[in-house]
């Protein structure tokens, strides 16, 4: 591949075209050559309609004449030379087969200064190939110097970027070749209708194109059609004409931008709105894409951005009601529940009527967290979410834009993992537009030190997709780059970007003084026209509105900005639930909100999908299944006949009888198909076909609802924040991500922290995202122990000091008062029911479910089916059933604990005999506390010491989480102390002999009387 490409690399040099030319003229003789040139010159042929004299013999007797002119010129009459040399003779066609990788060469005869029919000269060769060469440098490093900064002071630092005439300074072309006509290529449109222009005015229209206010990178798509694609859409002549009404449009929506930040910066001068000064382009840039796209058939866009311009997105691309966004700065005191967010993180949902095509539209503007890209991945699965509820397969009607700051597109690394989900088969929303409001600084900091690549915009190259930079301050520019974004989305369903090269007129906020660091770049701000100034100027000077008509709009704007204000000041509460940007119509309205449906099903539903899922596929003799898969399909089809299930089992019959009752499920993350530990095999694949697949839990029920098992990418952030955002979607969806191992969900802390335990407090969004963990102490080292579920408990918002008043809706009111629940189940049993209790419930929390891994084939960790069949529930706590629990006045020591660990206690309490002395309890549900089922068990064990158990380290796991929660429920009338490993900075030993040696302390200290 490397010499390819050098080869490939050295033909397109100007230097290789010259080389090329020379060797053609120079081998063989000239004569030969002069003839072989002649002859390949006449190969096209014009029909005898059009030369109408040209008929029967006639014709024959020219073509006669012709031949011997091209064999010997001196052999016809002089006329007959005259004609032929003219070029206005084609000779017929040629029906002998054309030769692989050969050019007529009367492709460089134009101009050139040969006859018609003689063999054209190196010069000719040479300078055709020279103008070849000159237009794909432009094309492909036109933007490098091309005027995209209002400010004439930044541009990338990338060699010969000084002077236009250093993209063709290596072609011998003088002042005397300017006028020279030559044919344009099949790889250019700068010509329109015509076949051939003057160099001269080939440099002129290439310059205006590629190095005007617009900068396209795209030549390094691998893709000639879609190369050709955006040439069209650039280098046509007239693109950038527009109608004196879209020119007034493009005005009135300026001026709305700018005046909204105006009115704001007048009203509010002392609070901070990350306004979009500088950058005011950007709200009929939207606009534009959104009309487009409207046009071509989107019925919904949803939007993610950062807080710069938010305020002014809700206002003028959503239509928010002014006076809501008004309140938000008033102060006031909430109406409803929760604990809200500043204005500029708020979103939205308005579905409203598109003026300018006349149809309806649904805008969502998702919320986010000063984590500036942290919402791109949950806007994507969103995207992803209502095109599969919609049916709609290609994104024809779904689609999503996201917003971006020029340092943070560059320097967050959660943008490089979304850019990678964009053609995954189970993640692509067949197209995202990516609009980068450019301020040309991040904060404070120049690009020079924020970046090392020339672009803020080039981790997009990594997928392909086109660039167009674009200079802010020229608005019709702007208005064509969106038009062709919004119409290469709609053909293509590949993302692009377009990069809004602006600046930013204020500090990072309002009060902030940007002079301290960038004095030279803000003396020359002060002294800058704002766009709508030079775009008005420049059309009251072409005469297409007058100063009187861009005042009129600028004060039918402010009028409608000052009654809304008047509005604003009646409000005496603000409403969360105003900027909701998922609502669940109909989801939470005729339910009881403490109501839960059963969990368990009939055990013929269990059977039956247990049979389905051990089978390999049905009536597919020939699919070949691996001979290991074929124990295990064996191994679970004896469960189902002696009614028990294992993990796997478990899970499967929780996500079967889901899909029979018309829920879907969604499992996604690292591997997820067969399991990280190779445990649950929901694909299978034909051993000698590629491609070749069976999931059985796909073809459960002919009337079932859809599953999706998918395999991600190696990305933790960005994929479980796009899972987060398909769970906002729809209520009526069990949405699962895995972890390969629970140690690496930290790499997703922001989505953690800032969308899945806080979400429902700040915007009054609810999830029932489940998050499956693989956690224990198994010896496999500090990353591959521990889920640190003491991180997940501390979020947890329940207080450690509150016993809730108890009754029979204890538990599910625990439930709903919750951010969400922290488990670690350990019976399938359990698994099936919390599963389903996700959907049972009248509204939607996130699970984070501790899960485990020598548990999925422990010989203890099974359970019947009774305990899954109509009847049963999930148990928060699983009390003690052997001897100590019949006889709990005579036990000596409770041991509490979690997770996999009981199994190693009760091991141990078999080994030391002590079955009847010490009772070991299980708490599966550790968030919310099971306060009352802990009092209760404690009450049962009076003379009893209490221990909390734990096998990972004193300073994580559950025990910070749980020893002031134990105190409350026995109202500090009796202690819980603590036996575990000693406190550690690291979550687990390196050393297989430690790791024995610490578990055998842990056991010993807890089983002992």
């Amino acid at each position: 591949m490397h010499r390819a490409h050098t080869a490939f690399s050295l033909a397109l040099s100007p230097m290789a075209h010259r080389n090329f030319a020379t060797w053609l003229l120079k081998s063989g003789t000239s004569q030969k050559l002069a003839k072989a040139t002649a002859a390949a010159a006449v190969r096209t042929y014009n029909s005898a309609a059009a030369e109408p004299f040209a008929n029967g013999s006639t014709a024959t007797y020219v073509e006669e004449m012709y031949n011997a002119w091209l064999r010997d010129p001196a052999s016809v009459h002089t006329s007959w030379d005259a004609y032929f040399r003219s070029n206005t003779y084609t000779s017929p066609p040629n029906l002998a087969p054309v030769q692989a990788n050969t050019l007529p060469l009367t492709a460089f005869n134009l101009g050139g200064g040969a006859v018609a029919g003689a063999a054209p000269d190196s010069k000719t060769i040479d300078d055709h190939l020279a103008v070849q060469a000159i237009i794909r440098s432009y094309q492909i490093r036109g933007h490098n110097i091309a005027h995209l900064d209002p400010l004439e002071i930044n541009s990338p630092e990338l060699p010969g970027n000084s002077s236009t005439k250093t993209i063709y300074a290596n072609f011998s072309f003088g002042e005397q070749d300017m006028e020279r006509q030559f044919k344009l290529p099949s790889t250019t449109f700068i010509g329109g209708d015509e076949a051939s222009l003057p160099l001269k005015e080939i440099l002129n229209r290439l310059e205006n194109v590629y190095c005007n206010k617009i900068g396209v990178e795209f030549m390094f798509i691998n893709s000639l059609e879609q190369c050709n694609w955006i040439r069209k859409r650039f280098e046509t002549p007239g693109v950038l004409n527009f109608s004196p009404e879209e020119k007034r449009l493009i005005l009135a929506r300026l001026t709305r931008a700018t005046g909204f930040e105006a009115f704001l910066a007048k009203k509010y001068s002392s609070e901070k709105r990350f306004g979009l000064e500088g950058c005011e382009i950007m709200i009929p840039a939207l606009k534009e894409i959104i009309d487009v796209s409207t046009e071509l058939g989107v019925e919904s866009v949803i939007m993610g951005m950062p807080h710069r311009g938010r305020l002014n997105t809700l206002a003028n691309v959503c239509r928010k009601p002014l006076n809501q966004i008004f309140t938000q700065f008033a102060g006031l005191e909430a109406a409803d529940d929760g604990s809200g967010d500043v204005k500029y993180h708020l979103g939205t949902y308005i579905e409203r009527l598109n003026r300018v095509t006349n149809k309806n539209i649904r805008l969502a503007v998702v919320a986010n967290p000063s984590h500036l890209e942290a919402v791109d991945p949950v806007v994507q699965g969103k995207t992803r979410a209502e095109q599969f509820y919609r049916g709609d397969q290609e994104g024809k009607k779904v689609m999503s834009i996201l917003i971006h700051g020029d340092a943070a597109f560059c320097g967050q690394g959660v943008v490089y993992e979304t850019m990678h989900l964009s053609d995954l088969p189970d993640y692509t929303t067949h197209g995202t537009i990516h609009v980068v409001a450019n301020n040309q600084i991040g904060f404070t900091t120049d690009p020079r030190f924020s970046r090392s690549s020339p672009y803020c915009t080039d981790v997009a190259r990594v997928v392909n997709a086109p660039i167009f930079h674009v200079n802010a301050d020229d608005p019709e520019a702007v208005m064509h780059v969106c038009k062709v974004a919004a119409e290469w989305r709609a053909t293509f369903h590949k993302d692009c970007v377009i990069d809004l090269v602006g600046y930013r007129r204020n500090g990072h906020n309002e009060i902030d003084e940007p002079m301290f660091t960038q004095p030279l770049m803000y003396q020359k701000i002060r002294k800058h026209k704002n766009c709508l100034d030079l775009y008005a100027d420049k059309l009251i000077a072409e005469g297409t509105v007058t100063g009187e008509e861009v005042k009129s709009v600028a004060a039918k704007y402010e009028n409608i900005c000052e009654e809304a204000f008047a509005l604003a000041k009646t409000e005496t509460h603000v409403k969360y639930k105003d900027w909701l940007d998922s609502p669940w119509s109909g989801f939470f309205e005729g339910k009881d909100p403490l109501k839960v449906a059963p969990t368990g099903v009939k055990e013929e539903t269990l059977i039956h999908i247990g049979n389905r899922f051990s089978m390999p596929p049905p009536n597919a003799a020939e699919f070949v299944i691996h001979k290991g898969l074929m124990r295990v399909l064996a191994a679970r089809k004896n469960m189902v006949d002696e009614k028990v299930t294992d993990w796997a089992l478990g899970e499967a019959m929780a996500f079967g009888s889901l899909l029979k009752e018309g829920i879907h499920v969604r499992l996604s993350g690292q591997d997820v198909e067969r399991g990280t530990f190779s445990h649950r095999h929901h694909v299978l694949h034909h051993q000698l076909v590629d491609k070749a697949t069976y999931n059985s839990l796909q073809h459960m029920y002919p009337d079932q609802a859809p599953y999706s098992v998918s395999n991600s990418s190696l990305s933790e952030y960005a994929v479980l924040g796009f899972e987060h955002g398909y769970s906002m979607t729809n209520p009526n969806a069990l949405v699962l991500w895995e972890a390969q191992f629970g140690d690496f969900s930290n790499t997703a802390q922001s989505i953690i922290d800032q969308f899945i335990s806080s979400g429902q407090s700040k915007w009054v969004r609810q999830s029932g995202l489940v998050m499956l963990l693989p956690h224990g102490m198994e010896g496999m080292g500090p990353e591959h122990s521990s889920c640190r579920v003491e991180r997940f408990l501390q979020m947890s918002s329940d207080d450690p000091d509150y016993f809730p008043p108890e009754s029979d809706e204890f538990a599910v009111r625990q439930l709903h008062d919750i951010n969400w629940i922290v488990a670690n189940c350990t019976t399938p049993a359990n698994l099936f029911h919390i599963l389903r209790r996700q959907i049972a419930l009248p509204f939607r929390k996130p699970l984070i479910l501790c899960t485990p891994k020598s548990l999925l084939r422990h010989p203890e960790a099974k359970s019947p089916f009774s305990e899954m069949s109509e009847g049963s529930e999930f148990q928060r706590i699983i009390p003690d059933n052997g001897p100590a629990g019949q006889n709990p006045g005579s036990v000596k020591k409770v041991v509490f604990c979690s997770g996999r660990v009981y199994y190693d206690l009760t091991k141990m309490r078999a080994e030391k005999q002590l079955e009847s002395d010490v009772a070991i309890l299980r708490v599966e549900q550790i968030s919310p506390f099971p306060f009352d089922l802990v009092k209760e068990q404690a009450n049962l064990y009076k003379n009893a010491e209490l221990v909390w158990a734990q096998e990972e380290h004193k300073n994580q796991g559950s025990w910070t989480y749980v020893q002031p929660r134990f105190l409350t429920a026995l109202n500090h009338s009796r202690d819980v102390s603590y036996t575990g490993r000693a406190a550690s900075a690291s979550t687990a030993t390196g050393s297989k002999a430690q790791h024995i040696r610490e578990l055998n302390a842990l056991l010993n200290d807890a089983i002992s009387t």
